[in-house]
């Protein structure tokens, strides 16, 4: 080897040492994370802030939608993906926990096919009522809804995004819990369903934190309880369902990052390594904020042990409804 082969080879060496782990360990290609629901929506609002968030540490990271099927085409299209740490999904409480009970058939399985990298945040969801609705009936609380709906059964209707979404969840869980019987009114979307209940079409919501502060804010829902075990900090004055003696009543819209299964483990430590430091931002706490989350970054098996929990908790709920989509 001549005297300029190993000068090249020296300079070479050289600038490798100067490429980050994370970036020479993922690749020069980039990464995608894909959200398997539309555009614009929150979570999609949270990948982007991420895949910005940890372009420093990880390279090029680009944000596709692949909408479809309850969240089940972009999530088993990431299943089949090269387990090489170059194809992440955002997956959440309904393609990890409700939808494995929902339908006969899944496209993939929420455990054995993903490796979890992190939690990105769990966002309550609110049971909230009109202002008109509240002075028609005098209802101010959880207990007066409860003592309504025994005093009137069958005719509180409640409105949700569509069978097997949360708000379905929710109110089914209150139901069981409360011993009351309300009807359910499915729509095609979170949006046609709050429309009804500020039409005077249903009474009431278990809606996503994120879509119902606008509505609160300018006074059109009347927030009677949150859902989560703990009061959301967006509402501190609001209390829990648990607060308002419904036992047992922990729900939330929780997402998180995962990878194809059998993803290296060096390839998932520094996939969580990147974007737990981008979860533990200012920026990034603040901006989930402002969609109603609270930014949660986890170890890949503290996540794993959230999915183990939940998805017995909602199979009870699933059966309890009655629902199914296929």
């Amino acid at each position: 080897m001549n005297r300029r082969t190993l000068l090249g080879a020296a300079a070479a060496a050289a600038a490798l040492s100067a490429v980050s782990p994370s970036a020479l360990a993922i690749g020069e290609r980039p990464i995608t994370i894909v959200v398997p629901w539309p555009a614009g929506g929150p979570l999609d609002v949270a990948a982007r802030t991420l895949a910005e968030a940890v372009a420093p540490d990880l390279g090029n990271v680009i944000v596709e939608n692949r909408p479809g099927a309850g969240g089940n085409r972009g999530v088993s299209s990431v299943a089949k993906a090269k387990p090489d740490g170059r194809t992440l999904v955002v997956g959440a409480v309904a393609t990890h926990a409700i939808n494995p009970s929902l339908f006969r058939k899944l496209p993939y399985d929420p455990v054995k096919d993903f490796t979890p990298i992190t939690l990105i945040a769990h966002v309550p969801n609110v049971l909230v009522i009109t202002p008109e609705f509240q002075k028609k009936t005098g209802i101010k609380s959880v207990k007066d809804l409860i003592a309504y709906a025994k005093k009137n059964p069958g005719k509180l209707n409640y409105a949700s995004g569509g069978n097997g979404s949360a708000g379905h969840m929710a109110g089914e869980l209150f139901k069981a819990e409360a011993g009351i019987n309300m009807v359910h009114v499915p729509f095609q979307g979170a949006g046609p369903a709050k429309m009804s209940v500020l039409s005077g079409q249903t009474q009431l919501i278990f809606d996503n934190l994120a879509s119902a502060t606008s509505n609160i804010n300018a006074g059109k829902f009347v927030p009677l309880a949150v859902t989560t075990a703990k009061r959301a900090k967006a509402l501190p004055k609001v209390p829990t369902m648990i607060e308002c003696g419904v036992k047992n009543f922990n729900i939330s819209t929780w997402y998180g990052l995962f990878v194809p299964a059998k993803t290296p483990r060096a390839t998932v430590d520094r996939l969580n390594a990147a974007f737990t430091k981008a979860l533990r931002s200012k920026p990034v706490v603040e901006r989930l904020a402002r969609q109603g989350g609270e930014a949660s970054p986890t170890t890949s098996e503290e996540f794993a042990a959230l999915i183990r929990e939940e998805i017995p908790k909602y199979a009870r709920i699933v059966k309890i409804s009655g629902a199914r989509v296929d």
